[in-house]
C-alpha cells in the first residue's frame, strides 16, 4: 500500500517579532505550579500533594518504600509535627475539596497521614531543625494543646529557646483530656510530644499563668509570649435544674474520665449535642457500661457538626440519635434529673455566634428519661488570672493577621481562644503562623509570608486521563469488639494499600512526568529532562498551538 502524506492546514497568525517562525498564537506555553485544593483547604497548610506523590512515585525515583515514607514524613512534619495524632482526630476538610472526588472518590488523605505518622514513630524519626544555631531569644508558650505545641515546635526548630507552661500535670491539652483513648491512644500522644521535647523545648507542668506566674512577669522575662489556653469550660444548659449532681458538661465528663474519676455509669445516659465532643461522651458512656445512650441535638442529621465517621461509628455502637430537637424543660425528682422535655425545631440562618436560629414547632414535645445527663453544647475559655486578655465576648481579641494581640505587644494568641472554637487542624495552623511571625519579630524584622500560587480547579484538568480507582479504607475492629475496651481500634493501612491510595493522587497543578505534553507536541518544542526536572520548552520551535496546555491532565501548563 502506498504511503499517503496528508498536510494539516493550520491558521497562521502574525509573526512574533524576534522569534523567527510563524505562530498559531501570540501565547507561549509555560510550566506553572499551582496549589492543589486539598492543601488550600487544609488549615495546617500541609503539603498533601507532596507526601502523596512521594509515596506513589517511589519506584520511578529508585527509592525503596521505606525511603519514600521517610521523605513523605519530612514533608508532612514541616507543617505538622504530629501526623500520627492528626491522622486519627482531624476532621479532614482537605478531603471535601479533593479534585479526585469529581472523578470517583476523594483520596483518604487523613488515613495516609496516619500511616506516615505511625511509620515515623515505628522508626523513631526525629523532627528536622531548620537551624542548629541558638538565637539567644526566649519565648514562652502557655498551653500544650495543638496550637501551643505547634508554635513551640516551629519556634524551637528555628533556634529559639522555648518553654511550654501547662496547667495540668501532663501535656496535650484537649488532645489528652478531651479525646478518649479509643480515638487517640495515649502512647501516641506521649511519643509525638517527646519528639518536640527532644528539640530542646522545656516543659513545665502544673503551672498556672496568672496564679503561679504573673502575666506581666512572663511578658517581661521573655522576648515573646504565645497564649494557647484553649476553651476548657463547658457551657451548661440555661434551664432550671441544670446544676443537679447527675448533670455534667461534656468537657468536664471527659476530663474526669481521662483522670480516672469516672469508672462506671447508671443505666440510661442522655447526651445533648451533635458535635464530635458529644459523640466522644456518648461512645465513652457505652464503654463505661451504660445500657442505653441517647443523643439529642437541635441540628438536622445533615447539619450535625460531627464527622461522618463519628456518626456511623456511634450508630454501630448502639447510640440512639434524635436530631432536630431542642431542650425545653428539665424534669427532676429528689434533687436529681430524671428526664428532659424536647421540642422539634426548624433551623434558620446562622447568627453572629455561629449558631443557627431556632424556630420551634408547637405540639411536637417528647420526653427522654435518663439517669445521667451530659450537655456537650459549647465551650469557653477560663481567664482566671488573665482577665486583662479577655474581651467583652469572653475570648481574646487578635488585631494582627497571624495572632498578634496588639501592634505594640509581645503577646500572640491562637487556637480556640482566638477563633471562638475551631478544629484541631486550625489550631495547628494558628500556632505555625504565629511562630513564623514571632520568629521575625524577635529577630527585628517583619513577617512577610510567601505569596501563594492560585488554586487549580477540577474543571481545568483532564479528569478522564486518570483511570477510576476505588478509595482504600482503613481496617478497624467490629463494634462489639471495640466496645469492650478503650484500646485504639484502627489497624491502619498495610504497605500495598497505602501505595494504592497514594497513587490515586492526581498531582493537581504539579508535573508527574506523564509525557503527555511531550507526546502531543509535533514541533519538537519540548525536551525531556533528567528525572525530577521534568520537561523544558524550546520556545523558538514552539508555534503556540496550545495542545500541550489543553492536554496536560494536571493543569501544570499555562499559555502566557
Amino acid at each position: 500500500m502506498a504511503l499517503v502524506l496528508k498536510k494539516i492546514a493550520r491558521p497562521v497568525r502574525t509573526q512574533i517579532p524576534g522569534v523567527g517562525k510563524k505562530k498559531q498564537s501570540s501565547l507561549l506555553p509555560k510550566y506553572t505550579g499551582k496549589v492543589p485544593p486539598c492543601q488550600d483547604s487544609c488549615p495546617s497548610s500541609e503539603d498533601i500533594r507532596g507526601f502523596l506523590t512521594t509515596i506513589a512515585q517511589a519506584d520511578e525515583y529508585g527509592r525503596s518504600p521505606e525511603m519514600a515514607l521517610k521523605l513523605a514524613w519530612e514533608k508532612l512534619t514541616d507543617k505538622n509535627p504530629m501526623p500520627a495524632i492528626m491522622g486519627r482526630v482531624c476532621p479532614h476538610p482537605c478531603e471535601s475539596s479533593c479534585n479526585r472526588g469529581e472523578r470517583d472518590e476523594a483520596i483518604n488523605i487523613n488515613r495516609v497521614e496516619m500511616a506516615i505518622g505511625d511509620f515515623g514513630l515505628a522508626h523513631n524519626l526525629p523532627l528536622v531543625k531548620l537551624s542548629e544555631e541558638s538565637s539567644g531569644k526566649k519565648i514562652a508558650v502557655v498551653g500544650s494543646g495543638p496550637a501551643g505545641i505547634s508554635a513551640a515546635y516551629q519556634l524551637a526548630r528555628r533556634g529559639h529557646g522555648v518553654t511550654v507552661y501547662e496547667a495540668h500535670s501532663e501535656a496535650g491539652g484537649m488532645l489528652r483530656w478531651g479525646i478518649p483513648a479509643y480515638r487517640l491512644p495515649r502512647d501516641i500522644i506521649e511519643a509525638e510530644y517527646q519528639k518536640v521535647w527532644d528539640l530542646g523545648v522545656e516543659f513545665k507542668p502544673d503551672t498556672l499563668i496568672g496564679k503561679d506566674i504573673a502575666l506581666e512577669e512572663l511578658k517581661q522575662n521573655n522576648d515573646a509570649v504565645y497564649f494557647a489556653i484553649g476553651a476548657q469550660r463547658g457551657r451548661q444548659l440555661p434551664l432550671e435544674g441544670a446544676e443537679a449532681p447527675n448533670v455534667a458538661t461534656g468537657v468536664d465528663f471527659l476530663l474526669d474520665h481521662n483522670l480516672g474519676k469516672v469508672t462506671g455509669l447508671p443505666k440510661r445516659v442522655l447526651v445533648i449535642g451533635g458535635g464530635d465532643v458529644a459523640y466522644d461522651v456518648a461512645r465513652t458512656a457505652c464503654r463505661l457500661g451504660a445500657e442505653e445512650v441517647i443523643m439529642v441535638c437541635r441540628e438536622t442529621a445533615e447539619l450535625m457538626p460531627a464527622t461522618k465517621e463519628e456518626i456511623v461509628h456511634g450508630e454501630q455502637e448502639g447510640i440512639e440519635l434524635h436530631p432536630g430537637y431542642t431542650p425545653k424543660r428539665i424534669l427532676s425528682e429528689g434533687g436529681k434529673v430524671t428526664g428532659v422535655e424536647f421540642l422539634r425545631v426548624e433551623l434558620g440562618e446562622k447568627g453572629e455566634n455561629g449558631w443557627y436560629q431556632v424556630n420551634e414547632v408547637p405540639g411536637t414535645e417528647f420526653i427522654v428519661q435518663c439517669d445521667q445527663l451530659v450537655t456537650a453544647i459549647s465551650q469557653y475559655p477560663d481567664f482566671t488570672g488573665l482577665e486583662e486578655l479577655k474581651n467583652e465576648k469572653g475570648w481574646i481579641t487578635i488585631q494582627g493577621k497571624f495572632g498578634r494581640v496588639a501592634e505594640d505587644s509581645n503577646v500572640w494568641a491562637g487556637g480556640d481562644i482566638g477563633r471562638g472554637l475551631g478544629l484541631v487542624t486550625e489550631a495547628f495552623g494558628d500556632g505555625r503562623l504565629a511562630a513564623e511571625e514571632i520568629d521575625a519579630f524577635v529577630r527585628g524584622g517583619a513577617y512577610r509570608p510567601e505569596a501563594k500560587p492560585r488554586v487549580v480547579k477540577h474543571t481545568e484538568m483532564v479528569l478522564g486521563f486518570y483511570p477510576t480507582a476505588p478509595r482504600q479504607e482503613i481496617s478497624e475492629w467490629a463494634a462489639e469488639e471495640r466496645l469492650k475496651s478503650f484500646s485504639g481500634y484502627l489497624t491502619g493501612l498495610d504497605p500495598q494499600t497505602l501505595l494504592n491510595e497514594a497513587s490515586r493522587c492526581m498531582s493537581c497543578g504539579s508535573c508527574f512526568d506523564c509525557d503527555t505534553c511531550w507526546s502531543v507536541c509535533g514541533d519538537s518544542a519540548i525536551k525531556k529532562m533528567p528525572k525530577g526536572q521534568h520537561y523544558e520548552f524550546i520556545l523558538d520551535k514552539c508555534i503556540g498551538c496550545n495542545k500541550c496546555a489543553e492536554m496536560c491532565p494536571c493543569k501544570f501548563i499555562d499559555m502566557v
